[in-house]
């Protein structure tokens, strides 16, 4: 049994839109985190835990549930920060080639252990991903995630047209292949497997009608894909399903838009669009250093709210800049500020971690430091240097300035380099060593 101290901020509801003091908002400096044999959460104490407790003491540290990413790319590494095109050109000239290396069985293999290693270096505790085409992009990504006992939500990607050679199935083989891998993967140990369309336009009418029958044969398979990303993308699906009455509508006829359902982006939704989002309980993950580097839009989050639509927070690497996911919601206050709103720290932490959690029907599991959750946790330095550590100084001696404010520059200014010590199932899976250089636990 192992105790953690430190300061621990979680949520127990979610935030209001704007709001700065907010009941929601759980904070408790300097407490003890309790986990059991089993590496859940079994408590929260302000007093100090009797000697059967390994102890960590993280005093003057903040600690606070790991991050969940709901919609990354594990192949896609090697082509951030790519330069000069929008979503189309983007996928043709970089995504397309990167992916079309991980057929071979062995850089599938490497590519995953980096790609896992690199979401627990930056806090990130369990993700929703697409991994390739090629069912060992699957399989390699499963057991990597399940050596590191993370919540990995994932499928093989169905593409059976305008794709290039080594990236195309056939209904017959996705059909296939995803049934295999489902026996296999999902609701195996944390795994869970999402049927996985690319988007629209890379399936063919009769891929999307088999990939909504998988749906609708288990209820509790996930579905992730793109929708309403740019408007060139928009053009396309028109033009590709002219009798559908807007691009969402394309997957909702055959039964891929219900509650499990993980729709990446989504800034060109109609309000039709999102009350039918609402009615069944699917999110959107909004991807904001995207959407900013890709040139895709600006995505309203107070109206999908509004709507009643929930939204969570995702990266999107490659398209996205970083898989820290600070640097994202900074882009995503960028992102509001621009439409006239304000996001807060409450609001955009909340969908990182519990709101994503729920969103995905795994708040018993994570996202907040509840007993009987898994302990996934990251722990961070308030502060890294000057700058920053001058800022929290700053708002540590103004009685004028709330917690709001001292989580709100964290938020703005930390990154990786603050990362001390990521937790997932009560296990250390990455520790910052003396010199701010870093170790990955196999």
């Amino acid at each position: 049994m192992k105790a953690i101290r430190a300061d621990l901020l979680d949520f127990n509801t979610a935030p209001a839109w704007g709001a700065i003091d907010d009941p929601s908002v759980r904070w408790r400096p300097d407490h003890w985190l309790l986990i059991d044999s089993d590496g859940r959460i079994a408590g929260v104490q302000a007093q100090a835990p009797g000697p059967e407790w390994q102890r960590h003491d993280h005093r003057g540290q903040l600690l606070m549930p790991g991050f969940i990413d709901t919609h990354v790319h594990s192949p896609q590494l090697g082509v951030m920060a790519s330069y000069g095109t929008e979503l189309l050109d983007w996928l043709n000239t970089y995504t397309f080639p990167a992916e079309t290396a991980w057929a071979d069985p062995g850089v599938a293999a490497a590519g995953s252990e980096r790609f896992i290693s690199a979401l627990l270096a930056h806090g990130t505790t369990a993700a929703v991903v697409f991994p390739t085409v090629h069912r060992s992009s699957v399989d390699a990504l499963f057991e990597t995630a399940s050596r590191h006992h993370m919540r990995i939500i994932s499928g093989k990607v169905l593409m059976d047209r305008h794709a290039p050679d080594g990236l195309r199935d056939t209904v017959a083989q996705a059909e296939r292949d995803s049934i295999d891998l489902i026996q296999r993967w999902h609701g195996q140990g944390r795994n869970s497997y999402a049927v996985t369309v690319r988007f629209a336009p890379t399936s063919t009418p009769e891929q999307l009608a088999m990939a909504g029958a998988l749906c609708r044969a288990d209820a509790s398979l996930y579905m992730q894909t793109h929708v309403a990303e740019n408007q060139a993308e928009m053009r396309w699906v028109a033009e590709l399903f002219a009798d559908a009455r807007s691009y969402l509508d394309v997957y909702a006829r055959d039964g891929l838009v219900h509650a499990r359902s993980v729709l990446a982006h989504g800034i060109w939704l109609d309000d039709d669009d999102r009350a039918a989002l609402a009615a069944v309980g699917a999110q959107i993950a909004f991807c904001p250093s995207s959407n900013l580097f890709l040139g895709s839009g600006l995505f309203d989050w107070p109206q999908a709210l509004d709507a009643g639509v929930a939204v969570s927070v995702a990266t999107d690497v490659g398209g996205g800049t970083s898989l820290n996911m600070q640097r994202n919601l900074a882009c995503a206050y960028q992102v509001q500020a621009l439409r006239g709103q304000r996001l807060t720290a409450w609001v955009a932490l909340h969908a990182a971690t519990r709101g994503a959690a729920q969103a995905l029907h795994l708040g018993h599991e994570m996202g907040s430091l509840e007993p009987g959750c898994w302990a996934d946790v990251c722990i961070w330095d308030w502060s890294h240097g000057v700058v920053d550590g001058h800022r929290q100084s700053m708002v540590e001696t103004s009685q004028a300035q709330g917690l709001h404010e001292r989580v709100f520059a964290w938020m703005l200014l930390s990154d990786e380099r603050h990362l001390a010590s990521t937790w997932v199932a009560g296990t250390e899976q990455h520790r910052r060593s003396v010199g701010h250089h870093t170790t990955a636990f196999a």
